[in-house]
């Protein structure tokens, strides 16, 4: 599977090999999605830029199935984020802000 977001219209597609769509993800919490990564567990993970959230979306692509962290965390224009493994971390690159967040999750 292939995850793209798309930024102008706040959603996330799936797509299968061959292109087709396999599913779209559309939340109120995922506003203007910049960046998701898949993480060696197969979780799926997405950020929105001005909703500032981090979300988990099931493997599928279609819904959401937690909210990782939001602006009341202290996340503010997130733009990019990994899965660290070896910390059970996830890190959150911002746009134009010069330092990272890192969150602890687990």
């Amino acid at each position: 599977m292939l995850y793209i977001t798309n930024y102008s219209h706040h959603k996330l597609l799936t797509l299968a090999r061959d292109g087709s769509v396999i599913s779209i993800c559309i939340d109120p919490e995922l506003e203007r999605p910049t960046c998701v990564h898949v993480t060696p567990a197969g979780q799926v993970l997405v950020c929105g830029h001005t909703s500032k959230t981090i979300l988990q979306i099931d493997s599928k692509g279609s819904r959401k199935r937690a909210t990782l962290a939001t602006q009341r965390d202290g996340l503010q224009c997130p733009w990019s984020l990994c899965y660290n493994s070896y910390t059970d971390s996830v890190i959150v690159g911002r746009y134009n802000i010069n330092k990272i967040l890192v969150y602890k999750v687990k």
